[in-house]
């Protein structure tokens, strides 16, 4: 872990998508943060001393889902499927694979073998809350994160400046070329990478962008709440509320906050490889793209 100190910092964007804005002035209290999202082998030892079974690893309770086919409560997770040529953007390519979880990332088939020091994927939030309580840390705040994240580059597009691919040189993991059909592997990853492989940030953070999304503790709201007081900033923000974060029309299904964006984003599809970049994930869900990493904070 690292110390990232406190400070006062503009989050979101009002340049980008409609869910980060307004972008407005906060403040935050020291914390220490991982260096990197957790590793397949960290989460291993966590697993080995515990027997957790994770979200993925187990079959569904009907009474849960009351509309599910009964052929379909098996255990299972998302898995990104790339598909062999262009197909309308507003497509699926993503399946639910029985036997996908933390040990097979792509289906029971797969392993983990040379993938120790990747992300963990097809964590669920109660896997991460898990993980943390085990570990003596808890999941960032949104706000803890994406001050985290910016390394001290207050207002920068991404986690190193303001330009994507500086010298035309890959700074993180994620998508070149024509999403879904098409990865040009410039990073040279279709999948995860080894946590450490692109340049850390400024607070030598790595990782923050791209490689899997990453959980955070807060609920998802559509948009950050705006400025309650002119004369000064909110410490230590917490976003949304559990029933506030369903979108309407949608299961009754609470959603947290996503953040830094995959191997998956791409410029023609996904443009949330930035700090500032949110998504809303359902807690009852794991998928081949998100992991996360933990914080400790300073005591009172």
């Amino acid at each position: 872990m690292i110390d990232v100190p406190s400070g006062r910092f503009r989050m979101g964007s009002d340049r980008h998508y409609p869910e980060e804005s307004p972008a407005h002035e906060v403040v935050v209290d020291p914390f220490r943060i991982d260096v990197h999202p957790v590793t397949n082998d960290e989460f291993a030892e966590f697993v080995d001393d515990t027997g957790y079974l994770t979200f993925a690893e187990l079959a569904p309770n009907p009474a849960d889902y009351p509309d599910a086919l009964p052929e379909m409560l098996y255990a299972g997770s998302m898995v990104f499927v790339q598909p062999p040529g262009p197909v309308p953007m507003d497509g699926n390519w993503w399946a639910f694979e029985r036997g996908a979880d933390w040990r097979h990332p792509l289906g029971a088939a797969s392993s983990l073998d040379g993938l120790g020091d990747h992300p963990v994927v097809h964590v669920a939030w109660t896997d991460v809350e898990a993980y943390a309580a085990w570990a003596g840390k808890e999941l960032p705040t949104e706000a803890e994160w994406e001050f985290a994240a910016r390394g001290g580059l207050d207002g920068s597009d991404y986690a190193w400046g303001d330009v994507f691919m500086p010298q035309g040189k890959p700074m993180a993991n994620t998508w070149q070329g024509p999403f879904p059909h098409h990865n040009e592997l410039l990073d040279g990853y279709l999948r995860t990478s080894p946590v450490g492989t692109f340049p850390g940030n400024g607070y030598g953070l790595v990782d923050v962008i791209g490689n899997v999304w990453e959980w955070t503790r807060d609920w998802f709201q559509a948009h950050h709440p705006p400025a309650t007081s002119p004369c000064c900033a909110p410490v230590n923000p917490r976003g949304g509320d559990e029933r506030g974060s369903i979108p309407h029309g949608e299961p009754p299904i609470p959603r947290k906050v996503l953040k830094g964006g995959s191997h998956l984003c791409a410029p023609n599809y996904c443009q949330r490889y930035r700090p500032a970049a949110r998504y809303s994930q359902p807690i009852d869900s794991s998928t081949s793209h998100i992991g996360f990493r933990c914080v400790v904070r300073s005591a009172g």
